[in-house]
């Protein structure tokens, strides 16, 4: 069975999560612990979760950067909510790096995780910061 890219997105968002706390982390081990079911646990990690896992962490000073150009006057990444951070980072990685993936099916994505792991004022949020970079 085909994984769709919404799983994709969510389980690299996991991923991601778990690997802020422990950088030693192997991908592969962390990513049958997020996947979660004991079916077949020598299937390959789907490419498009080990593109948004490694990208996302080989370009996280940059994306950081670009998070932060977009943050209100006196806001830092350090005052934000962890599991928003790691959501724009997917996203705005999607936006620059992955030429078939729209800004605004990246937005919306970022949404939907949004929907999932975080509320409303992290929706509102993480909505404004990516309407802005995507209307640049």
């Amino acid at each position: 069975m085909t994984m769709s890219r919404h799983d994709m997105r969510k389980i690299a968002f996991q991923m991601l999560f778990a690997m802020e706390s422990n950088q030693d982390i192997v991908v592969d081990e962390l990513y049958y612990q997020v996947k979660d079911d004991d079916e077949n646990e020598t299937e390959e990690i789907p490419s498009y979760v080990r593109i948004l896992v490694t990208g996302v962490n080989e370009k996280k000073a940059e994306l950081d950067a670009t998070i932060q150009k977009y943050l209100g006057q006196g806001w830092t990444l350090i005052r934000l909510n962890k599991t928003d951070v790691i959501i724009l980072r997917i996203a705005i990685f999607e936006i620059q790096d992955v030429d078939d993936i729209p800004g605004k099916v990246a937005l919306n994505e970022a949404l939907e995780l949004t929907r999932e792991f975080s509320d409303e004022k992290s929706r509102r949020f993480v909505n404004g910061v990516l309407s802005n970079l995507i209307s640049k």
